[in-house]
């Protein structure tokens, strides 16, 4: 068993209810990739899962929540090796490509991470700015100390809409990695370190 739950769903849970949150994250993941989004439901969840619907939902608030949790511990999962790359550009483009082949390999869950992450559910926006800050961490390492807060600020808005477009089918996954690295290029003009 894994102990990569997302951390504000671990605080509080005995060794007994961890297990729960366990099964039914995996639960999750699986009838996500059987059924996909649109037809998964939190109790054909916890049937898979072996607890009850009242018993999910402690846990799970909505199905957007349980796609944010599934989409935070993907990103935990499959961290990528660090950045590669003689200069910082060629460092977020490592980083941009491997989120964008994570996504890749599981398509039902970039497009149910997109649907959950623009919601309004408290547990949702608590996890937007989780997995938020995470994107912002891993592309700071990749630029270096000395990362401006501006050029961040752009690299995550791209980012963000480049998933969004992505999620909406307007390209595909493979395709994003390419228009990521165009994108990373022309944003890094001039601060990337030869």
């Amino acid at each position: 068993m894994t102990d990569v739950i997302t951390p504000h769903l671990r605080q509080g849970l005995n060794r007994r209810q961890a297990e729960t949150v366990e099964k039914l994250l995996a639960a999750g993941e699986a009838e996500l990739e059987e059924s996909g989004p649109e037809a998964l439901t939190i109790r054909t969840v916890a049937h898979r899962a072996g607890v009850s619907p009242a018993t999910a939902y402690t846990y799970l608030a909505s199905k957007n929540h349980l796609f944010a949790e599934l989409f935070w511990r993907r990103i935990v999962h499959d961290a990528p090796p660090p950045p590669t790359g003689r200069n910082a550009v060629e460092r977020l483009q490592s980083v941009t490509g491997h989120f964008a082949r994570m996504l890749g390999r599981s398509p039902h869950l970039a497009t149910a991470a997109n649907i959950a992450l623009l919601g309004t559910d408290p547990e949702v926006e608590r996890l937007r700015l989780v997995i938020g800050a995470e994107f912002i961490s891993r592309f700071a390492g990749a630029i270096g100390e000395d990362a401006d807060p501006k050029v961040l600020d752009a690299l995550t808005f791209a980012f963000s809409g480049a998933l969004l477009q992505a999620g909406m089918g307007l390209m595909t996954y493979d395709e994003l990695a390419g228009r990521l690295d165009d994108v990373v290029a022309t944003i890094m003009k001039g601060h990337a370190d030869d």
